[in-house]
C-alpha cells in the first residue's frame, strides 16, 4: 500500500509559478512510477506528467511540455511538480498517482494503483 498526499496548490496570476509536492508513505516508494494528473469539473481527469522510479525517465503532455518539470527525491519519498508560466487553462485539481514500476511509463489513469486526494491550482488572468 502507498498513501499519497499532495500539497502546494493555491492561487497564482497568469505567468506565475507554483511547486506541487507529493509525499508518499511506505518503504517501497522507490519501486513506483509517479504520475501527475489534473481535472476540472465536468471533464475527464487528464495526464500531465510522469516520472519513473529512478527519475531517469519522464513524460509530459504536450500542453505542459517546456513549462512544467517533474522530479523526485526517493530519500524523502517525494515527487515534485514545478509549474512555470502558468495559464488560466492550467486551473484544475492536481492529483499524484503511483504505479508499481514496469518497463515503460504510462499516461493511462486506470493503470495507476494509488491516488492522492488532490490539491487545487487556480490561475487568474
Amino acid at each position: 500500500q502507498v498513501q499519497l498526499v499532495e500539497s502546494g496548490g493555491g492561487l497564482v496570476q497568469a505567468g506565475g509559478s507554483l511547486r506541487l509536492s507529493c509525499v508518499a508513505s511506505g518503504r517501497t516508494f522507490s519501486s513506483y512510477d509517479i504520475g501527475w494528473f489534473r481535472q476540472v469539473p465536468g471533464k475527464e481527469r487528464e495526464f500531465v506528467t510522469a516520472i519513473s522510479w529512478s527519475g531517469r525517465r519522464t513524460d509530459y503532455a504536450d500542453s505542459v511540455k517546456g513549462r512544467f518539470i517533474i522530479s523526485r527525491d526517493n530519500a524523502k519519498n517525494s515527487v515534485y511538480l514545478q509549474m512555470n508560466s502558468l495559464q488560466p487553462e492550467d486551473t484544475a485539481v492536481y492529483y499524484c498517482a503511483a504505479r508499481r514500476s514496469i518497463a515503460s511509463l504510462t499516461r493511462v489513469r486506470g493503470e495507476y494503483d494509488f491516488w492522492g486526494q488532490g490539491t487545487q491550482v487556480t490561475v487568474s488572468s
